[in-house]
């Protein structure tokens, strides 16, 4: 479709599939590289790099949460995989959220983390930083570099970066129904300083039916994780914990019913 040959990986064996869905100008090795091997031990991992990111080519077509959906299913009936666990970190975050809503036959637990599921959830002066950046503003970093010495394309990192500064551009959200009506088991993850805010996470949450006192009425099973001293741009960087917390949420039974 439209050009595009998406690159994936597969790790490890067994259980469930858990999809992994990286953040914008990152990649599979960037974004998951430390966590992978904890991952993949006891469950089998497909990675994917999105359209223009990693060793993936870019398309004639903007950056939209939809179309990145879209060639994720296209990945799974490829490989014959009927159902999995998602984890998506910020652009893969929402990639994740519209799979859970869109296509529910395809989820048993979903992970998002450091995503909104609209844009009242995202700090005013995110957009306009994403919108200005520029190739000169990252040069020398791990994300050009890997760009760089990965793409098909090299010479179109400002290409990437401006398909990123208008990500999802006239896609309002989710409505509070949408995410009510999620059917996968939901972990939320977020820095403590991220770009999305703290207040839209837990609204998030109780849209899913947490924040309640589990003591009295159970663990419910969708949760939310709050890693201190996190940004966003560091949002997965702290391995063992992050590990403990995803691991746990994707090891517990599912509910009945």
């Amino acid at each position: 479709m439209n050009g595009l040959q998406m690159y994936y990986e597969i790790h490890g064996s067994g259980g469930t599939p858990l999809l992994l869905l990286h953040g914008g100008l990152f990649d599979i090795d960037l974004q998951f590289g430390e966590l992978l091997p904890g991952l993949s031990a006891t469950r089998q991992v497909i990675a994917v790099d999105f359209q223009g990111h990693g060793r993936t080519n870019d398309a004639d077509r903007l950056l939209r949460c939809a179309d990145l959906a879209s060639d994720v299913v296209g990945v799974l009936e490829h490989l014959g995989v009927a159902r999995v666990d998602v984890f998506g970190f910020s652009v893969g975050g929402g990639t994740a959220l519209h799979l859970a809503v869109k296509h529910p036959e395809l989820v048993r637990k979903v992970i998002v983390s450091s995503a909104s599921f609209n844009s009242d959830g995202l700090r005013p002066e995110n957009a306009g930083a994403v919108g200005s950046m520029t190739v000169e503003m990252i040069a020398g970093t791990p994300m050009e570099q890997a760009y760089r010495a990965k793409s098909p394309h090299p010479d179109k990192l400002q290409d990437l970066l401006d398909k990123l500064g208008t990500f999802d551009e006239g896609f309002t959200g989710w409505s509070d129904a949408d995410i009510e009506g999620i059917a996968a088991p939901t972990l939320i993850t977020v820095g403590d300083c991220d770009a999305v805010t703290l207040d839209h996470a837990v609204r998030f949450l109780r849209l899913r039916g947490g924040g309640v006192n589990g003591d009295f009425e159970g663990v419910p099973a969708s949760q939310l994780a709050v890693f201190p001293g996190t940004t966003h741009f560091f949002g997965l960087a702290r391995t063992e914990l992050v590990l403990d917390v995803v691991l746990h949420f994707l090891d517990a039974p599912m509910p009945e019913g």
